[in-house]
């Protein structure tokens, strides 16, 4: 058939026959049993009127300290073409008896409706960063037919918003589920039912609410309770809890890919080495093939992290040279690795923004990260681990250790939890060559830009900023990175 027959015989699949509104009046009205004030189509979905566009469909939740009622002039102002809500008003609007039940119900009705592969994403570390290279995979391979949930929408609200913003017309979605107790990630697998789960690590994140590294486990491995039948398991393999994790996937009746150095992984790594970018050359094996691709981001974790990209993506039936070309041109996220080169006296310096999130296992990876690269001298802004409970002077205490391996030669230490690390940093040498390493201990944000500016930052430095995003270190990310260039 030549060019001009499949043009005038388009759309050659059912899926490009489907019109691109996301939703109509119609549709949203039976979805969540509510009442349409008229017709009309949205082209979004948002619950939040400050990042409200023209076209979306605006939700006034209710919450224990907001009413989205009260911002609906604001959403209307900003272009939203219509909203949820519980009582009438005069623009257009589906009511409905709880805006939170119906955003569930509207998420379930996408959800229902798209012929989408849809994958999963969860763990205590890694997650948002490998949801958005399987997504960048998928998206690239299936030529713009994936969808994502955005930023770190991975809770009780933001996973059926991600899921109500789903197109009709996807040939993926990834979703990303995060918790802080057990039994979160079953309420949140039950609305997105995966056919691909992957948990990239177990660490001790949330160990305050939860008690143990075993428990943590337990409750990343609720995701595979989701799993559509025949769907795939992807599982860390290097870490103590790789038989816990694949016996709570199989009982599940889940097909088992494990990813790592483990001679039992099925997506195994054979090499990685250096690249001139900062990245890693990756050799690995995922069953009987051969897989060498790049990895722009730096740092072990990443290799890792690719592995499981590269098992989801096959999973998934994404296509894997995409997925290489994908994982060679990922740049870090805000918050999450992005980088600046920023101007200061005698040149420029290299910030790393890891200013949103931080426990035990991620402090580590990130400090071995800054150790390996190349700078004059190297600074480490590290803000309090929350949610560790009473573990949390220990965790504290014990990154004395990855801070002198990484060869810091000054600390900024922000929130009353780093005091247990001053305390240890104050015991002896732990700088390099033996010498005492240079510390601060700093109440806040603004404190902590103060003993930078006191410090001096020069050109060849590199600074890893990094804590809990509670502490609100992204404040000392911006301050500085205002002088990129």
């Amino acid at each position: 058939m030549n060019a001009v027959l499949k043009t005038l015989r388009w759309p050659a699949a059912d899926r490009d026959a489907r019109r691109l509104a996301l939703w109509t009046a119609g549709e949203i009205a039976e979805a969540t049993g509510g009442k349409a004030s008229g017709p009309f189509q949205v082209a979004g979905v948002e619950m939040d009127s400050r990042d409200v566009r023209s076209g979306d469909l605006f939700f006034a939740l209710k919450g224990e300290s907001s009413d989205g009622h009260l911002y609906l002039d604001k959403a209307f102002a900003s272009g939203a073409a219509a909203a949820i809500v519980e009582r009438p008003i005069d623009r257009p609007h589906v009511l409905v008896e709880d805006t939170s039940r119906a955003l569930e119900l509207l998420a379930a009705a996408a959800r229902r409706r798209a012929a989408a592969t849809v994958i999963g994403v969860t763990g205590s570390v890694g997650k948002t960063g490998v949801k958005e290279a399987i997504f960048a995979s998928l998206e690239r391979g299936s030529k713009g037919r994936a969808h994502r949930s955005v930023r770190s929408y991975n809770n009780h609200v933001g996973v059926p918003l991600s899921l109500s913003r789903m197109p009709s017309r996807s040939a993926f979605g990834v979703f990303e589920m995060g918790m802080n107790h057990a039994g979160e990630i079953l309420g949140l697998t039950a609305q997105v039912r995966p056919h691909v789960a992957v948990i990239t690590t177990i660490a001790p994140a949330h160990i305050e609410n939860l008690g143990s590294e075993e428990a943590i486990a337990d409750a990343k491995a609720e995701i595979f309770a989701g799993l559509e039948p025949g769907g795939t398991a992807v599982v860390p393999a290097d870490g103590p809890h790789f038989a816990r994790l694949r016996a709570a996937a199989e009982a599940q009746g889940a097909h088992v890919i494990a990813f790592g150095r483990n001679a039992a992984a099925e997506a195994r790594l054979l090499d990685a080495i250096p690249s001139a970018n900062g990245g890693s050359l990756v050799t690995a094996a995922l069953g009987d093939r051969r897989l060498c691709y790049s990895v722009a981001e730096p740092g072990e974790h990443w290799v890792l992290n690719s592995l499981a990209v590269m098992a989801a993506v096959h999973a998934a039936g994404g296509d894997l040279g995409a997925a290489g070309l994908a994982l060679a041109e990922m740049g870090g996220l805000k918050g999450r690795g992005a980088r600046h080169r920023i101007a200061v006296p005698g040149g420029h310096a290299l910030l790393i923004d890891e200013s949103y999130n931080a426990n035990p296992a991620s402090m580590r990876a990130t400090l071995a990260q800054l150790g390996a690269t190349p700078a004059s001298r190297r600074i480490a802004v590290l803000g309090a681990m929350k949610e560790l409970g009473d573990f949390a002077p220990g965790f504290h205490a014990q990154l004395a250790e990855p801070l002198a391996e990484a060869g810091v030669d000054f600390a900024v230490l922000v929130g009353e939890e780093m005091l247990a690390l001053a305390r240890e940093l104050g015991k002896g040498p732990h700088g390099p060559l033996g010498k005492p390493l240079a510390y601060a201990h700093c109440e806040n944000p603004g404190e902590a830009i103060a003993a930078l500016e006191e410090f001096g930052l020069t050109g060849g430095d590199a600074v890893l900023v990094k804590g809990s995003n509670s502490v609100g270190l992204g404040r000392v990310v911006a301050h500085f990175a205002a002088r990129e260039g």
